[in-house]
């Protein structure tokens, strides 16, 4: 199995999704709270997809 490194945009949004979630997790913020804890799931695994599929 051949992994790849995600580009710059994945690797960004990814990120910026997961420390999006963390915020929420700890302050409120009306919408992003209640989902805080799928934010950051959503985060690894597009960093995992973008692991693994190539040109993602």
């Amino acid at each position: 199995m051949k992994l790849n490194a995600p580009k710059k945009n994945t690797w960004l949004v990814a990120v910026v999704i997961g420390v999006v979630g963390i915020i929420a997790k700890f302050v409120a913020i009306p919408f992003l709270s209640i989902y805080a804890f799928w934010l950051v799931v959503v985060a690894f695994v597009l960093l995992v997809l973008a692991t693994y599929l190539k040109g993602l």
